[in-house]
């Protein structure tokens, strides 16, 4: 269970934090050997409903917010206790980011632990906010830390996003990937898209990948990263 107690936040948002009863599972995201761990996906667990629930109800109580700051120091929380070597990958909506204060809390207590270690994934819903993506993107690099469009192909996150965002990683949605060894439509998607993501120098991401053939046959696209059950599944 994480706990935010000890946190020197206000006290507005750390009574809303301790209404929360979550814990972090993480995913890995692999090399293209398939064994070498490249970063750890953590994904939030609430204890008592599904996420997809909680962020539907905090979506009516106008609340992501919380939730955007429970994910931030709680999955980092998690990391650590882990003790993973490799980069962490958070997930953010793309409406939302911490507030300046928050931002502050945050860089003081985890310190120079999370330098070049944080990936932040900028989700696909529910909307793009273009001043909270500003201020992500100077507070991330700041840090030395990268950005990167989740779920690429599905909800917000096209081509047009991508240009204005310059993220470091754009994931590839498993509906781009599932069956992508038979299916010759999204084998010529794919094959487009790769190349193009290199020439602007954005690591790619193929996730999803449940089937053996589906990993094979991504190999020989020259896909970055590559994550799915079929690799490793959230423990």
């Amino acid at each position: 269970m994480i706990y935010y107690d000890h946190l020197p936040l206000d006290k507005d948002i750390m009574t809303a934090l301790r209404e929360l009863s979550i814990n972090y599972v993480f995913q890995p995201i692999f090399l293209p050997d398939g064994k070498t761990v490249y970063a750890w996906e953590a994904l939030m667990r609430p204890t008592d409903m599904t996420v997809t629930d909680l962020i539907a109800e905090y979506s009516k109580r106008d609340k992501l917010h919380v939730l955007e700051v429970a994910t931030f120091f709680g999955a980092m929380q998690a990391f650590f206790l882990r003790g993973y070597e490799e980069k962490v990958a958070i997930n953010s909506f793309p409406c939302d980011c911490m507030r300046p204060e928050e931002a502050d809390v945050f860089l003081d207590y985890f310190g120079e632990d999370i330098r070049s270690r944080m990936i932040i994934e900028n989700l696909e819903y529910p909307y793009f906010s273009p001043e909270h993506w500003k201020e992500k993107n100077r507070s991330v690099r700041f840090m030395d830390n990268m950005l990167a469009a989740d779920d690429f192909g599905t909800g917000i996150n096209n081509m047009e996003l991508i240009e204005f965002m310059s993220p470091h990683i754009v994931k590839l949605d498993r509906e781009l990937i599932s069956g992508i060894d038979h299916i010759r439509e999204k084998q010529e998607n794919v094959k487009k898209l790769v190349p193009l993501f290199h020439s602007k120098k954005i690591l790619v991401v193929a996730e999803g990948i449940e089937e053996k053939e589906e990993f094979e046959y991504l190999l020989g696209l020259g896909i970055d990263l590559y994550q799915g059950y079929y690799l490793g599944r959230p423990a």
